[in-house]
């Protein structure tokens, strides 16, 4: 019988967890004919009744693992050590926050059925924030324009994955993975399957302006260097037309010496313009040495407090 990795990654999901449990385990009973499965939970030190919920259900079901994290640390890396932890013939990722229907499970492993290694849920609509929605869209369409590698809009990672691409996943041993760039890293032709991202049920995301900040500059800094040479071609265009409208000055000013009065305002005006165009490529420099430095130092992706059924 083949085994199906469901990997979650979950912080103060006390309202959410033992439903999303359920919701999967009564999907696999459908299947239990063919496929049995193994539960992969990481909790990123949740401070509220999640570790309690999770050892009541790791009690009563062997199949459900936990991995406790000594901190939170953050989605990206939690998530990738679980999944570097599957021991099945395929994985699905997910959250654990019900955005991720477990109904669609059944569709995915029927595109896998069908001999596809990747299958992807993409959402196509969602009954979160309109704005967040847009905003995501643009960001995508740019990624995907700067970027090398093929990358899906909308496709945050939720998906079937075959144990070949777990295999070459978990050689690359990166220590702060873009997990969805990664995977279309990797090139096997992705079943795409749309489905409508529900609103969350309980508690609030933790998807704050820092994380999808973080997230939008490790997907740059990643898969494009196009904001590198952006700087420099601003240089060269920027000194250019510097160059030129001071010489257009000087000969203004050799002309007329007495009526024309240069005055502080242009003077000014370039220097802030200047010095903010400076900035920018500086922080866009330093968030591309940042990631070279964490992948320099190589820590592992957690540290783990205890764990549970394995």
């Amino acid at each position: 019988m083949k085994i199906i990795s469901v990997i979650t990654i979950c912080y103060n999901e006390e309202k959410n967890i033992r439903d999303f449990y359920n919701q999967v385990v009564e999907v696999f009973n459908q299947y239990k004919e063919r496929y049995t499965y193994e539960f992969i939970v990481a909790d990123n030190a949740s401070t509220d009744q999640t570790p309690q919920v999770l050892r009541e259900i790791a009690a009563q079901d062997k199949n459900f693992k936990v991995i406790f994290n000594a901190r939170n640390f953050g989605v990206n890396r939690s998530g990738n050590n679980a999944f570097m932890q599957a021991k099945g013939d395929a994985a699905i990722m997910m959250v654990s926050d019900l955005q991720d229907p477990p109904s669609l499970i059944p569709k995915l492993i029927e595109k896998w059925e069908e001999g596809y290694k990747v299958v992807m849920a993409v959402k196509n609509q969602s009954r979160e924030s309109a704005w967040v929605y847009f905003f995501r869209t643009l960001y995508y369409k740019a990624l995907e324009k700067m970027s090398d590698v093929k990358l899906i809009s909308h496709f945050t990672g939720f998906g079937l994955y075959d144990q070949t691409v777990l295999k070459i996943y978990q050689k690359l041993n990166d220590p702060y993975p873009y997990f969805r760039g990664l995977i279309s890293d990797i090139g096997f032709k992705p079943a795409i399957v749309n489905f409508t991202q529900p609103a969350r049920r309980h508690g609030k995301s933790k998807s704050n302006f820092y994380y999808l900040y973080d997230e939008a500059m490790l997907g740059i800094t990643s898969y494009t260097k196009l904001p590198l040479r952006l700087a420099t071609f601003i240089g060269f265009f920027t000194a250019v037309v510097s160059f030129l409208i001071g010489l257009f000055y000087l000969i203004y000013k050799l002309l007329f010496w007495s009526r024309f009065t240069v005055g502080t305002a242009p003077v000014t005006i370039g220097l802030f313009f200047f010095a903010s165009v400076q900035l920018i490529f500086l922080g866009i420099l330093g968030e591309y040495i940042s990631t070279i430095y964490v992948h320099v130092l190589h820590r592992p992706l957690v540290y783990e407090e205890e764990r549970l059924n394995f």
